[in-house]
């Protein structure tokens, strides 16, 4: 390898996703020398293949329910049905435009970027391009790839990944759905929107299961309501292909057949053949191990984002990236609280979360010291308006803090802001009530809830 003697960067960054630019720029921002190394598009996995792509379809499908929906609002309309390369060219604009953005946000920071596939080399530096890249400190965000399953081969056209689902170039009529997690219910949500006949398949007993349950019964009311049909609590066995399409058999023998089998089981870290073990990185299961810093063992490398075993959410990655870049710069940094990451599932409805579940609660605190309070939507004018159903949960622990606030509901992502500061600042139900919330929006669903929650209910029963 040429050595480009000439710079040693004061960090030298693979990966040029969520975590990595975000320590880029921060990095830059407080005078590091930053060099930036990235093999396929800035912005990675969430602005290409995941968070931004995934919700522009959500938004269309919405926009065809409002269509076929109109006449209850006493709105004239006709759903002539979707045309796909349309709504991927509107898809693939918001990409672009914000792919611009990021770029030009990375250059006026005078980061250099390299394209190119890296490989760490030694704890110090990455080879790229034939160039060995070196720096005081070597942070490693190479993210990660949709999974599968032994034995289940992803063929990208009857049995795909969310990376072909996002430019599938038709409409399928058909979907069994391989997880009822975040990214499982999501696509259900948007092809059921679009006309399709869904089916998901969750080994777990309920859907969405990393959140309350209470949220979980929820949505599997509002998917019943939707026709979205589910399977849950048994686990995947074998799929072939049919004359016409895939059959998924489960491990009680139950048979589903559709068009397509979309694989939805999550997603695995980018991390084989890049020369971390080699350098002795510690790893786990093809993850990178950190401390609550993002430190790894070898003291010049960290780590940040999916390639790490937290949670596999893009606005962790930018924490994550920020606090790494603090650290270097020599800011004091506090770990983050995981806890009090906002969550949300932009199906419809929606499922936001912030803090624990009760169950959890109870884990910590005892059953006996944890007060738990569920708020309906059907008392909110806005929701009532929008013709949403859903509820806000509120945990607490007794005389206390609120630990926990789970929503479900259309626009609940956009409510989320304020129960993730309630939860961060550990207020009691008594200080959030005093808040006066405007009328008639969704969010002061959750002022009334507080209300309630601090014994002076007001549009809602004692």
């Amino acid at each position: 390898m040429a050595n480009d003697a000439s710079t040693v960067f004061d960090l030298v960054i693979l990966g040029g996703g969520s975590g990595g630019y975000a320590a880029a720029l921060r990095g830059a921002q407080l005078g590091l020398d930053v060099a930036l190394i990235e093999k396929n598009k800035l912005g990675g996995t969430c602005l290409h293949n995941g968070c931004i792509p995934t919700k522009a379809l959500l938004h269309a499908g919405e926009i065809a329910d409002q269509a076929r929906e109109a006449e209850q609002f006493g709105v004239k309309a006709t759903f002539e049905g979707i045309d796909i390369a349309a709504v991927h060219k509107y898809k693939d604009d918001v990409i672009s435009g914000l792919y611009k953005g990021l770029q030009g946000l990375v250059a006026s920071r005078k980061v250099t970027y390299i394209e190119g596939e890296g490989r760490l080399s030694s704890p110090t530096s990455v080879d790229v391009n034939g160039q060995r890249v070196q720096g005081r400190h070597v942070l490693l965000a190479t993210g990660s790839v949709p999974k599968s399953l032994p034995g289940l081969e992803i063929d990208g056209n009857r049995i795909i990944s969310s990376d072909h689902a996002l430019t599938l170039d038709r409409v399928p009529q058909s979907a069994i759905i391989l997880g009822g997690g975040v990214i499982g219910v999501e696509f259900a949500s948007a092809w059921k929107s679009f006309g399709t006949d869904v089916t998901v398949v969750e080994g777990l007993k309920h859907l969405v299961p990393a959140e309350d349950e209470n949220s979980s019964k929820l949505l599997e009311r509002a998917f019943r309501k939707r026709g979205i049909k589910f399977n849950l609590g048994t686990f995947f066995q074998k799929a072939e292909y049919t004359q016409n399409g895939v059959k998924v058999t489960l491990a009680d023998g139950k048979e589903f057949e559709a068009e397509v089998l979309l694989v939805a089981i999550g997603r695995g870290p980018v991390s084989q053949g890049l020369g971390y073990e080699e350098q002795g990185v510690a790893m786990d299961r093809g993850y990178v191990l950190v401390d609550e810093y993002m430190r790894t063992n070898v003291p010049t490398i960290s780590a940040v984002g999916d390639l790490v075993p937290t949670l596999q959410l893009a606005h962790v990655g930018f924490a994550e990236g920020i606090l790494v870049a603090e650290r270097l710069a020599g800011l004091k940094t506090v770990p983050i609280d995981y806890d009090g990451v906002p969550r949300v599932t932009y199906c419809h409805p929606e499922v936001a979360s912030v803090g624990i579940s009760e169950a959890k609660a109870k884990e910590i605190y005892g059953a006996d010291k944890v007060v738990a309070l569920k708020y309906n939507l059907a008392g909110n004018g806005k929701s009532k308006i929008l013709k949403t159903a859903g509820e806000i949960k509120l945990v607490q622990v007794k005389d206390g803090a609120v630990v926990g606030v789970h929503m479900v509901g259309d626009r609940m992502g956009e409510q989320v802001g304020e129960a993730q500061l309630i939860y961060n600042w550990e207020a009691l139900p008594a200080e959030v009530a005093q808040l006066i919330h405007a009328h008639p929006t969704q969010n002061e669903a959750l002022g009334e809830a507080h209300l309630a929650l601090a014994g002076k209910p007001l549009h809602s029963h004692d």
